[in-house]
């Protein structure tokens, strides 16, 4: 796609594509902007969608910002994320999407983790939620790439608790949370999860980044 630049307008707000069809990203991902740089305007992605066979949250969150730069000419702004469970090694990780299969059912993903860890005591439940965020600046004399990640440690309840979030959120139970009174991120409120999350703080790696833009 060729794209025709014209002058920057310095009271406009900048454009950055977040490369995901997920529209719940999209809108996670427009909220956290939103609380500290209300200049940069989020738009989702529509165009195709690369192979994503990294085997690092890295790797996949940068094939899928170079793939939508190239294709808007916009920066553009992906993101990889996955649970990570301690006792099985650390998967499902860059697989968390496709946990039951390619056909990408969050419940179905969510109740394999639950059936695989259904024997195994709390105090082994240990996980953490990551994110990978990368950016990718088309420019023909000098393209920039760069990568940041925010981790959210915590731990896997035994069923799911909670209407909100989404993915593995109702069973994710984060670490710094009152004893007795620990909830899930389903049970979070929306402005809860957004300032505590692993997207949050990989977010927050990427401000200087999105400030210089």
């Amino acid at each position: 796609m060729s794209v025709v630049r014209a002058p920057r307008d310095s009271s406009a707000p900048t454009r950055v594509v977040l490369a995901t069809h997920n529209p719940h990203k999209v809108a996670e991902f427009q909220q956290i902007v939103a609380r500290t740089h209300p200049n940069i305007d989020v738009v989702a992605y529509d165009g195709p969608e690369p192979v994503e066979d990294g085997v690092t949250f890295a790797e996949n969150a940068l094939i899928k910002a170079r793939a939508a730069a190239a294709h808007t000419g916009l920066v553009a702004v992906a993101d990889d994320s996955g649970i990570c469970v301690d006792v099985l090694g650390g998967a499902p990780g860059i697989f968390s999407a496709y946990w039951a299969g390619h056909k990408k059912d969050a419940r179905a993903n969510l109740e394999l983790l639950l059936d695989q860890l259904s024997d195994v005591a709390d105090p082994h439940r240990s996980a953490q939620f990551v994110t990978t965020i990368a950016m990718v600046i088309p420019d023909a004399a000098d393209p920039r790439e760069h990568t940041v990640q925010g981790v959210w440690p915590g731990r896997l309840a035994t069923k799911a608790r909670g209407e909100g979030g989404f993915g593995y959120d109702p069973v994710f139970i984060p670490d710094g949370q009152p004893h007795g009174a620990e909830r899930s991120v389903g049970e979070f409120s929306d402005e809860e999860k957004q300032s505590q999350s692993h997207r949050a703080r990989a977010f927050e790696a990427l401000l200087p980044l999105l400030a210089a833009l």
